[in-house]
């Protein structure tokens, strides 16, 4: 695994051919933030887990929170951030799997009504790139990006009979080192782990099990009530590529009852996957010229604290993920703007660390499946609201007033992310409370959002009547109202809802354009006129709006994100 040395900054590759120190020291942050059990940490806390000077980590997290990868809250505490997910998201797409196998992988657990999954080796480990859940009071917790040991799931017996001398070296090195599994935050830790040698014969006894039947299963390894089913996906040169696995609770099936109704249809599909792996790939669309390299105006505005050879890295790794197979040199140099020398650096940088290795015969590079560690697995967990949060907490002290975000409920809208302000007369709102649409500023958008017939429709069937003398009734004046809301990009409502509440909404789309929420600025009517609201407040709700739609759109380029 890639690991953080203390070294003296400097813009440049090291000599000897070692990685670029900014870019490897960046990384380190990542990995360290990733990894640590709270969703925060100040800069000390990063100083002590990478062993970095305080002057570097602050350059880094400068640079990184200037990238949209991490944000800053209360002046100190450091966060990771949801576009930070564009490097996993690089990744999958790099790698190709998702988009060849997905789609059979959601039709066969509609067809077996249980969790489907596809993982991927990693090291000697397994780390899942796809998850097609079931909805149940027993859900699995799993996500893309989340690494397990090898000797306590299904796919880990099935990659093991593939692993490389190093590989098995290193794995016996960490049960040794980690017995109890503390380094793989996504499952329990084990709370009188066995011996290593009985772990390792046990385990040794699973795969050669495997390797006779051709599939594997998981009787309770993780954690107790947990049974799977796995089966190999070979590539066309016969290689293991991925792993397919049905996953259940005992309260449905023992591992026996779940390889008697799965395996048949496992072996099906992925002799399907196989199939689909077999196929030829139409041929990707080169990458656009990625114009000027952008790092140098960032360098300029902030100067030394700026990072360019950090944005360079981490602007290649990205470019690679543009089209299934990786790029060559030339087509990363193209794809980011920089010149051949840097964008090579870069890439011996990104192979030396553990994160791309060279494809074929094409002089590609690809990225491995080591890019999902940094914090793909925990940021894939956000909901909606904590996607929108910060960016209510910013608009808030923006515009000094209160923000929030709400759905379609029915006939009402829905508060699901609420950020107050501070004020000796302020709107008492809390998550979960729920208003009438027709009366609301962001029940106008989100209604305006629907087709016109459908809008109509709800306008038709809901219980109107006056909330207050200003309260528009009227069937006309409803359906003009929300038109009005479509034509402007936003409403705004004027003591329709309660006497002396005044609040103005935009839409907020997800990555298809589809309105999905509402976001808007709350406030007392006596604060100006209606033009004063639409001058202070809609520049920067309107741009609220986009970064809570920027962040969506990437964090549901892979992951089903459930909006209320």
């Amino acid at each position: 695994m890639p690991h953080a040395v203390t070294a003296a900054e400097a813009d440049a590759a090291a000599p000897g051919g070692e990685p670029v120190g900014p870019l490897e020291r960046g990384l380190a942050v990542l990995r360290a933030l990733a990894a640590h059990p709270g969703p925060r940490m100040r800069p000390g806390d990063l100083v002590r887990a990478t062993g970095l000077a305080r002057s570097t980590v602050d350059r880094i997290v400068t640079t990184l929170t200037h990238l949209g990868y991490l944000r800053i809250e209360d002046d100190r505490d450091v966060l990771l951030a949801p576009r930070l997910m564009e490097l996993g998201n690089a990744y999958l797409t790099c790698c190709g799997l998702p988009d060849a196998l997905e789609p059979l992988a959601v039709e066969l657990a509609d067809e077996l009504d249980e969790s489907v999954s596809l993982a991927v080796p990693d090291g000697a480990g397994v780390r899942f790139i796809s998850q097609s859940t079931r909805r149940r009071t027993m859900a699995l917790a799993f996500q893309i990006g989340d690494l397990l040991p090898a000797e306590r799931c299904a796919p880990g017996a099935l990659f093991a009979s593939g692993w490389s001398p190093g590989q098995q070296a290193d794995w016996r090195t960490r049960l040794h080192d980690d017995p109890r599994d503390t380094g793989f935050p996504a499952v329990p830790p084990r709370s009188a782990p066995p011996a290593p040698d009985e772990v390792e014969s046990a385990f040794r006894q699973r795969v050669a099990d495997a390797r006779d039947a051709g599939w594997a299963a998981d009787d309770q390894l993780i954690e107790p009530g947990l049974v799977a089913v796995a089966v190999p996906v070979h590539a066309p040169d016969g290689s293991t590529v991925c792993a397919l696995s049905v996953v259940s609770h005992t309260s449905r099936h023992s591992a026996r009852s779940l390889a008697e109704h799965a395996l048949p249809r496992l072996r099906e599909y992925g002799a399907r996957m196989e199939a689909a792996l077999a196929s030829p790939a139409p041929v990707a669309t080169p990458p656009a010229p990625g114009g000027p390299d952008t790092s140098r105006a960032a360098k300029a505005e902030l100067g030394p604290e700026f990072l360019q050879s950090l944005t360079r890295g981490l602007s290649v790794l990205t470019a690679l993920g543009t089209a299934p197979g990786g790029l060559t040199l030339s087509g990363a140099a193209e794809a980011t703007g920089l010149a051949r020398a840097t964008a090579r650096r870069a890439l011996l940088s990104l192979q030396q660390l553990g994160y791309a290795a060279p494809a074929g015969e094409g002089r590609r590079f690809t990225l491995l499946p080591t890019v999902l560690e940094l914090g793909y697995a925990r940021l894939s967990r956000l909901s909606f609201a904590e996607i929108a949060q910060p960016h209510l907490a910013r608009l808030v002290e923006q515009v000094h007033d209160s923000a929030s975000v709400a759905v379609l409920a029915d006939d009402d809208i829905m508060y699901v992310a609420r950020v107050h302000t501070v004020r000796i007369m302020s709107v008492n709102i809390t998550v979960g409370t729920r208003f009438p649409a027709y009366a609301t500023s962001m029940g106008r958008v989100l209604l305006a959002g629907l087709p016109e017939r459908a809008a109509a429709e709800r306008l038709a069937r809901a219980s109107v009547r006056p909330l207050t003398p200003f309260t528009r009734v009227a069937a006309a004046d409803l359906v003009e109202a929300v038109a009005q809301a479509r034509r402007d990009g936003h409403a705004l409502v004027d003591q329709e809802l309660e006497e002396g509440l005044r609040s103005i909404a935009v839409p907020v789309h997800d990555r298809t354009g589809r309105v999905v929420a509402a976001v808007n600025v709350s406030t007392h009517a006596s604060r100006g006129t209606l033009d004063d609201v639409r001058q202070a407040v809609l520049p920067a709700l309107t741009a609220a709006a986009a970064a809570i739609e920027e962040d969506l759109a990437v964090v549901t380029e892979r992951v089903r994100l459930a909006i209320p």
